[in-house]
Parts: structure tokens; C-alpha cells; sequence
């Protein structure tokens, strides 16, 4: 209840602040449709792991490719040279996101049959599928086994090192510690900032995190 997703569906769109702004690369974005913002490079996951539960895991992502259409009516109704290839580069680049989240070997697993883990894992290949500038990530690693968490923080550092700004929302210390910049939230109010070192002991979070006798 502190705010967190209900900033996030504020950047993408889901709700309409009341007041202030809110920018992407400088450009004013408050109150754009959701859609929008996607095709502008905003893409998001959410806390719950929303797939195409009887599509393959491959099929998950081809189908993510939404914001750009393979074709026109008539070529994909012809079936035409120039259809067949853009489906190919398609499927190339989805098996490349399948790559890079580590679920290539489960390409023709159906979305319902994954692991919890893993159909997390699906739903942040889903989102690199619009070829995002920033993802926003609603707590990745919810309900993940310790193992499952080193494996999408493997996942969450890959797509850093290509270059995607990744703002998370999390509960788990694990992923903070790589974090360039930790806000934390209290209560719709904003009660801390820094990097991990500075926020680890900050004594207002301690208190929101253990009450207010906490006793540094």
C-alpha cells in the first residue's frame, strides 16, 4: 500500500495524476494512453505473471511483437515473399529474447505449463518484445525460490548491459544491492534516497520496515 505499482501505472499510462508531471526524455507523458507510451519505448511487467496461457512460450513473445505489424492484409493473406520474411525476422529476434532471459530450451513448453519462475521470466521476455528504452519491473522476483531469484538477477543485469533503463519495484534486499539508485516509499511519500550503502541503514526506513521502536 505504499505506492509503488500505483506510480508505475502512472508513467504507462493506467492512471491520470492529479497534479505534477511526469516526463520521458524530456517530453511531457502524463495522461498518454497506455498504447502510446509502449511505441515510444516504455514497456512493463506486472506483479502477476499474465501470459497467453495455451500459446507456446515462443508464441508468447512472437505475439508481443504487436506494435509492429508483420504486413499489410493482402500480403499476409497471399502469403507473400515479403511477409514470409518479416515473420522469420520475427521468430529470429523472439528466439533471441528467449535467449537472453534463459527460456530458449523451453520454446515450445505452453505458457500455463511453466514454473512460476520461469512464466515471471516469460513475462519480461513479453516486454523486451516492444523493444523498450525503459522497462519498469513490478516486483520480478515475487514468489521465485532462491534459486529462481539468482536467475533473474542474471536475467534483470543482461538486459542492463544492453543498454535498457530498468526502474524496479522490489521487496527483496538481494536486488538492491545492485541498484544505482534506490527510492523508497512510504505510505504514498518518499522517505529515503541513495544508493544501497546510504539507504541499507537510513533510520526512516528501518523504522517503515520494522516499527517505530526499532532500535538501531
Amino acid at each position: 500500500g505504499a505506492g509503488k505499482t500505483t506510480v508505475f501505472n502512472l508513467i504507462t499510462g493506467f492512471l491520470k495524476p492529479s497534479n505534477g508531471e511526469i516526463l520521458f526524455k524530456g517530453k511531457e507523458i502524463a495522461g498518454k494512453k497506455p498504447h502510446l507510451l509502449a511505441k515510444w519505448g516504455i514497456g512493463r511487467t506486472v506483479q502477476l505473471a499474465y501470459l497467453f496461457p495455451d500459446f507456446t512460450v515462443l508464441e508468447n513473445v512472437v505475439a508481443s511483437f504487436y506494435l509492429y505489424p508483420k504486413c499489410g492484409f493482402w500480403e499476409g493473406l497471399f502469403n507473400t515473399r515479403q511477409y514470409r520474411r518479416k515473420e522469420e525476422k520475427i521468430l529470429e529476434e523472439a528466439m533471441d529474447i528467449l535467449k537472453l532471459v534463459g527460456l530458449e530450451k523451453e520454446k515450445d513448453t505452453l505458457g500455463k505449463n511453466l514454473p512460476h519462475g520461469h512464466q515471471k521470466l516469460l513475462t519480461m521476455a513479453r516486454a523486451l518484445a516492444i523493444r523498450p528504452k525503459l522497462l519498469l519491473l513490478d516486483e520480478p522476483v515475487g514468489g521465485m525460490y532462491f534459486d529462481e531469484v539468482n536467475l533473474a538477477i542474471s536475467v534483470i543485469k543482461r538486459i542492463r548491459s544492453q543498454g535498457t533503463s530498468i526502474v524496479l519495484v522490489e521487496h527483496n534486499m538481494r536486488l538492491m544491492r545492485f541498484c544505482e539508485r534506490i527510492v523508497v516509499i512510504n505510505f504514498g511519500q518518499k522517505i529515503a534516497q541513495g544508493t544501497y550503502e546510504e539507504i541499507k541503514s537510513h533510520q526512516d526506513v528501518m523504522k517503515a520496515y520494522f516499527g517505530q521502536d526499532y532500535d538501531a
